[in-house]
């Protein structure tokens, strides 16, 4: 009797065993399923994302790329930075004293909208930083281009004399280390018509009453929350500088207008462009920022500077 009722016991542990363990499979298999139902809907999301429609009258520019690329894309070595400033030039030198140093860097462009002209002594800085990384034969060219009206319009203007296809356009309030500067432009060399870039964001439109509807922009926490993104800022990106060209010429005057009065949206202005025009997805790549808020980093200049 006793050994029956010790079978009977250890078959209804084991049965309770057997059923528990079935009932975690089941909970894992749901839980797989799940994960794998949320990475499928982010790779949709995403597809979808980036084919981005046409944004306030920007249509599709194809024949316009195809204009500048031809049958094939070339592209000559290293990059040009082109560094957004005002009034800011504690930023501005610690910028060029760190951008120089990198060995892919071939020229360097100031977008100057400042009312007054740079100083001489800060002319004088830059020059010398720049000649004194000017190493093993690489001469790297400074120019400030000054700008008569303020608007952010204008770190998109026109550069009709660059030597280099790659443009690296920054802030001055942000530094990558140069390895994670060569990576990013070795990633643009393998597509060059796509924009390239640290900062991610992510759009969408959000329906309205009847068929109206309107795009909502979702800064770094929804890049997080969603695991995808749709456009890359331009205040950290590599592109090329036939975009230049596009945001000079072709960008709808409307939207320039809406950037120069509202003092804002000309990165997301640019990312639809290149968008619009390739249909192409963006690049995100990682990478530290060494210095964010360089206000906070005591820099040693000349006295009379």
């Amino acid at each position: 009797m006793r050994k029956k009722k010790g079978a009977m016991m250890r078959g209804s542990l084991l049965g309770r065993r057997t059923a528990t363990r079935l009932r975690q499979v089941a909970i894992s298999a749901v839980k797989s399923a799940k994960i794998k139902l949320l990475l499928c809907c982010c790779v949709l999301f995403t597809f979808f994302a980036t084919r981005t429609t046409p944004f306030l009258g920007w249509a599709d520019h194809a024949d316009s790329l195809n204009s500048f690329s031809g049958s094939r894309l070339y592209y000559r070595r290293g990059y040009a930075l082109l560094i957004n400033t005002w009034k800011r030039n504690d930023l501005l030198k610690q910028s060029i004293s760190h951008y120089t140093s990198c060995r892919g860097l071939d020229s360097i462009r100031i977008v100057w909208s400042e009312p007054n002209p740079p100083s001489d002594n800060l002319v004088k800085f830059l020059t010398q930083v720049v000649q004194s990384n000017s190493r093993d034969g690489r001469q790297i060219e400074l120019k400030f281009d000054i700008h008569e009206e303020d608007s952010l319009n204008n770190r998109f203007k026109e550069l009709k004399d660059l030597k280099t296809d790659a443009v690296l356009s920054i802030d001055d309030d942000i530094i990558f280390p140069c390895s994670t500067v060569e990576f990013a432009f070795s990633v643009w060399r393998t597509a060059p018509n796509a924009m390239v870039g640290w900062v991610p964001r992510m759009h969408w439109i959000e329906k309205l009453n009847g068929n109206a509807g309107r795009y909502i922009y979702g800064g770094w926490w929804s890049v997080w929350w969603t695991g995808t993104y749709s456009m890359v800022l331009s205040k950290a990106a590599f592109f090329h500088k036939k975009y230049l060209s596009l945001y000079t010429n072709e960008m709808p005057a409307s939207i320039r207008e809406y950037v120069a009065k509202n003092r804002n949206c000309e990165d997301i202005a640019m990312s639809f462009l290149v968008a619009n025009a390739t249909g192409a997805s963006p690049i995100w790549v990682k990478g530290p920022v060494l210095v964010v808020l360089l206000r906070l980093v005591p820099v040693s200049l000349p006295r009379s500077l």
